[in-house]
């Protein structure tokens, strides 16, 4: 089975107060083996970067000034998840910020449905421990080494790693 692990970086937490989504990392796995496909993209996020948001992943607005707008770029994006379920940590950030951008360019939103939290999953597998990203990659032996600041395309490749042990290991 084909499924997308994603996530986005943003210039904040709430989309329906003016934050937007400035870069998204998505990574392919079928049967739960990495596929070696992905897809990342930058977008400018049509407003300021708040130094909060910097501060987590770097993306300052200068950088992003010649990234085109997620409408101008969209078609990328869709073409690679096609309707594939799609995993993130703390699902229902990513997808406020996926589906909010979608609906602003007039494009129908992924639905709950294809929706996988790895978070809800971790919480409820681990009751009681830690279950950042972080401590997960800590706790399954996953490198992270070369993870200084976010990402999205570093942290959905580090996500399908703890997402496959989650799950128990992979399907051959």
């Amino acid at each position: 089975m084909r499924e997308i692990v994603f996530d986005t970086e943003t210039t904040g937490f709430k989309f329906a107060e003016g934050d937007r989504m400035v870069e998204i990392g998505c990574v392919e796995l079928f049967n739960r083996v990495e596929t070696g496909r992905t897809f990342h993209a930058y977008y400018h996020p049509e407003r300021d970067m708040p130094v909060e948001a910097f501060n987590v992943h770097g993306l300052s607005a200068q950088f992003l000034s010649d990234k085109p707008k997620f409408a101008d770029a969209v078609e990328d994006l869709l073409e690679f998840v096609g309707d594939a379920p799609m995993i993130a940590h703390n699902a229902g950030f990513d997808f406020s910020f996926l589906n909010g951008e979608l609906t602003k360019c007039g494009r129908q939103i992924v639905h709950m449905k294809r929706m996988v939290d790895t978070l809800q999953i971790a919480r409820s597998r681990h009751p009681g421990a830690k279950h950042s990203l972080d401590a997960l990659c800590s706790r399954f032996g996953i490198d992270r080494s070369h993870r200084v600041l976010h990402g999205a395309l570093l942290d959905a490749q580090l996500l399908a790693q703890v997402y496959v042990e989650l799950m128990g290991g992979r399907q051959i």
